[in-house]
C-alpha cells in the first residue's frame, strides 16, 4: 500500500459535527513525526466495545484452543497463529498438543521432535522459543504459566501482543493484545492515518485498546477484536454492510475503509539464486539421499536440508562468485532472525509447467510460479543470468568440492523451484547428483553433518518447506528406494 500524506492534528467535535474519529494528538518526546493518540469521543469508544463484545458472543468460530482457558494451550496456538493462516494452525495444533500436552512434556523434549511436530509451519524461531520459554516456566514457576505481565513477558520470545494474548484470554486480564489485525480495525474504525510501521503508532494503538476492554471481558473483548479483522474487516474488500460497529467508523464514513491502515511498504526480500544437489546413493546406500544439518546458529538453525550452494548475482559473467550455504554469513543470526521472524516460510511450490502459484500470505501458503523438470528433457528454462545447466552443474560440482570437501558428479537437472522468507528469496535449480571420489573427500568419509536418509526415515528429521516439497517430488516421480545403477554412464 503506498505511503500517503499524514493529515494535520484535529479536534475533538460531536459525533454529530464531524467524522468520528477526530481526535487530539500530542506529538511524542523527542520526535518530529511520531504522534500519541490522547482522545477520541468517549459515545464513539463505548458503541465499539458494547456491539463488537455482543457481536463475537453470538458469531465467534469454534476453535479448538478457544475450548479451554487452559494458559499451555493458549500459548501454543498464540504461537502458531503468528504468520499463519487459522486453517493452518488448526491440524498443527492437535498434533502438537498431543505430542506435548503439559509444560513438562514440551520442556523436555528432545528439540529435534519439537521441530518435526513444528515441520511445515515455517518461521521456525517460533517453535525454539516457544520450547526456550515453557522450559522457564517449567524450571523457575514450577510449570505454571505465569499470570503476571512482568514475568510472563520475561520469557524468550514473548513480546506484547502474546503477553497480552496470553493474558488476557487464559487469566481475562485487562491487557491489550495489538497485531495486524487488530491495528487494521482500529485505524479504520478511529480514522488513525499515522503509519502502523512506525512504533510510536503501535505504542498509542495499544493504549488505545487498552482504554476499549471493557471491565471483566478483556479475553473475549481481544478475541472479538482479532476475530472481526480476520472475517469482516479484512485488508481488501472489507464487509462493511456486516460489520457490528460501521455506524460509527470513522474510516468508512470518510470513504477510506479500503485505503487504511496507512503502512510504510516492507524492503523486498533479497533475491539469491542456489544450486542444490540432490545426491542418490549407490552400493550400500542405494535408495539413500544423502541430506546434511544446517548450522547451530542463524536462519533454519540445526534443521536437515539438501546440500546446496549460493551462486554470485551473474553465473556467467566476469563477477561471478559461488560460496556454500554454510557458514551462511548472508543470513542473520538467530536473534535478529527471532525479532523479525525471519525463519518462516512465506511460501513455496513445486508446479508442473506454466501452472500458476498463489500470492503468499502464511506459513506455508505457495509463493510464486515454479517449474518441474523431467528425467531425460534437455533441460532447465534459463534466464540469462543462470549461464545454463552445464555451467551450473560445473560450478556446483566445483563449490561442493572446495567449500565442503564433497565430490559430487551432477547428472542432470530436475526441477526448478523458489522459496520466499520474509527478508530473501531464493531461486533455485536442483539437479540429481551421485556421489564421486576423484576429489574432495572419498565417499566414505563425508563431512559429520552429512547423513545418508532412506525414504522411511524422513520422519525422523525436520525439513523446511522447500526441501521438504523437493523430496516429496522426487519420491512421486521416481518411487522410494529407487537405485541409480541404471543411470550410470557406460564404463
Amino acid at each position: 500500500m503506498p505511503k500517503r500524506q499524514q493529515p494535520d492534528s484535529g479536534s475533538e467535535h460531536p459525533l454529530e459535527e464531524k467524522p468520528v474519529g477526530a481526535v487530539k494528538r500530542t506529538k511524542a518526546a523527542g520526535s518530529k513525526s511520531s504522534r500519541v493518540f490522547t482522545e477520541y469521543p468517549a459515545e464513539q469508544k463505548q458503541f465499539f466495545s458494547t456491539h463488537l463484545l455482543a457481536w463475537y458472543l453470538i458469531h465467534r468460530r469454534d476453535l479448538p484452543w478457544r475450548r479451554s482457558r487452559n494458559p499451555y494451550h493458549i500459548w501454543i496456538s498464540e504461537v502458531m497463529l503468528q504468520q499463519t493462516r487459522v486453517d493452518t494452525v488448526i491440524p498443527y495444533f492437535h498434533k502438537f498438543t498431543e505430542l506435548f500436552p503439559t509444560v513438562e512434556a514440551l520442556a523436555t523434549a528432545p528439540e529435534d521432535e519439537v521441530l518435526k511436530a513444528w515441520e511445515g509451519l515455517g518461521y521456525y524461531s517460533r517453535a525454539r522459543n516457544l520450547q526456550q520459554a515453557v522450559r522457564e516456566v517449567h524450571e523457575q514457576y514450577g510449570g505454571t504459566v505465569p499470570d503476571s505481565k512482568e514475568e510472563f513477558s520475561s520469557l524468550r520470545g514473548v513480546g506484547p501482543y502474546t503477553s497480552g494474548a496470553v493474558l488476557s484470554i487464559a487469566y481475562n486480564k485487562p491487557e491489550p493484545a495489538v497485531d495486524g489485525n487488530v491495528m487494521r480495525v482500529l485505524s479504520r474504525y478511529f480514522l488513525i492515518e499515522d503509519d502502523i510501521a512506525k512504533p510510536a503508532a503501535r505504542i498509542g494503538m495499544e493504549k488505545l485498546a487498552r482504554d476499549l476492554i471493557p471491565e471483566g471481558a478483556a479475553g473475549d473483548f481481544n478475541q472479538a477484536l482479532m476475530e472481526l479483522g480476520a472475517m469482516v474487516c479484512t485488508p481488501r474488500s472489507p464487509q462493511c454492510l456486516t460489520c457490528p460497529v460501521m455506524d460509527h467508523c470513522a474510516g468508512r464514513l470518510a470513504g477510506r475503509e479500503e485505503t487504511l491502515p496507512v503502512k510504510t511498504k516492507a524492503k523486498p526480500p533479497k533475491p539469491e539464486r542456489r544450486l542444490v544437489a540432490l545426491i542418490e546413493g549407490e552400493g550400500e546406500n542405494a535408495g539413500r539421499i544423502l541430506i546434511r544439518q544446517r548450522p547451530q546458529e542463524g536462519l533454519l538453525a540445526r534443521m536437515w536440508e539438501l546440500p546446496h550452494v549460493a551462486v554470485g548475482p551473474s553465473a556467467d559473467g566476469p563477477g561471478a562468485s559461488m560460496a556454500a550455504a554454510f557458514p551462511g554469513t548472508a543470513e542473520p543470526g538467530e536473534h535478529e532472525a527471532a525479532a523479525q521472524l525471519a525463519a518462516g516460510d512465506a511460501g513455496t511450490v513445486l508446479a508442473a509447467p506454466g501452472e500458476p502459484g498463489d500470492a503468499a500470505a502464511g506459513g506455508i501458503a505457495p509463493a510464486s510460479a515454479a517449474r518441474r523438470g523431467r528425467r531425460g528433457a534437455g533441460g532447465s528454462a534459463d534466464s540469462p543470468a543462470w549461464g545454463g545447466d552445464a555451467r551450473n552443474m560445473a560450478l556446483l560440482q566445483s563449490a561442493l568440492a572446495d567449500e565442503e570437501h564433497v565430490d559430487v558428479l551432477p547428472q542432470e537437472w530436475i526441477a526448478d523451484t523458489n522459496h520466499t522468507f520474509s527478508h530473501l528469496y531464493w531461486d533455485m535449480k536442483v539437479y540429481r547428483c551421485r556421489l564421486g571420489g576423484s576429489a574432495g573427500a572419498p565417499a566414505g568419509q563425508l563431512p559429520y553433518r552429512y547423513r545418508w536418509m532412506a525414504p522411511e526415515e524422513m520422519e525422523r528429521y525436520a525439513f523446511p518447506n522447500v526441501f521438504l516439497r523437493v523430496l516429496k517430488m522426487y519420491e512421486e516421480e521416481h518411487g522410494p528406494g529407487r537405485a541409480v545403477q541404471a543411470d550410470k554412464p557406460d564404463a
